[in-house]
């Protein structure tokens, strides 16, 4: 499979493949495609294997259009959403290894609904931490 052209739309990347199907990903899985102006987006070339913007440093492979989950869900979408959270430190807060809430942050693995509300509770306490702030 070829993706033959691309554009954006309602922040998502869509492409159109070689056989005739629309496939399309959630541009919160590419910070740097979502934060990309509309002329760094422009500049891409298709290759082999998938599609490069040399300006922003930015790879997908045609295969990554064909996953599962094109649109993260539950505690995926919740921390690809605040990219200025530090995962490692909210691991530690936690005391869940750093990868493991990596994987929960690609979508690799999903936490149990306990821990899943254990991470949003700190989420929030993080939240309500800095609100109290006062300088």
């Amino acid at each position: 499979m070829e993706i033959k052209k691309i554009w954006f739309e309602d922040g998502r990347l869509f492409g159109l493949t070689d056989d005739g199907r629309t496939l399309w990903q959630s541009l919160l899985y590419y910070r740097r495609l979502q934060e990309a102006t509309e002329e760094q987006r422009n500049n891409y070339t298709i290759g082999a294997f998938g599609i490069r913007w040399p300006d922003i440093d930015e790879d997908i492979s045609f295969e990554s259009f064909e996953y599962e989950n094109p649109e993260p869900t539950g505690i995926s979408k919740l921390l690809l959403s605040l990219p200025e959270l530090n995962l490692s430190v909210l691991a530690r807060r936690l005391g869940i290894q750093q990868s493991l809430m990596a994987a929960y942050k690609s979508g690799t693995k999903k936490p149990s609904q306990e821990r899943e509300q254990i991470i949003i509770d700190e989420i929030h306490k993080i939240g309500s931490a800095l609100q109290s702030v006062s300088i």
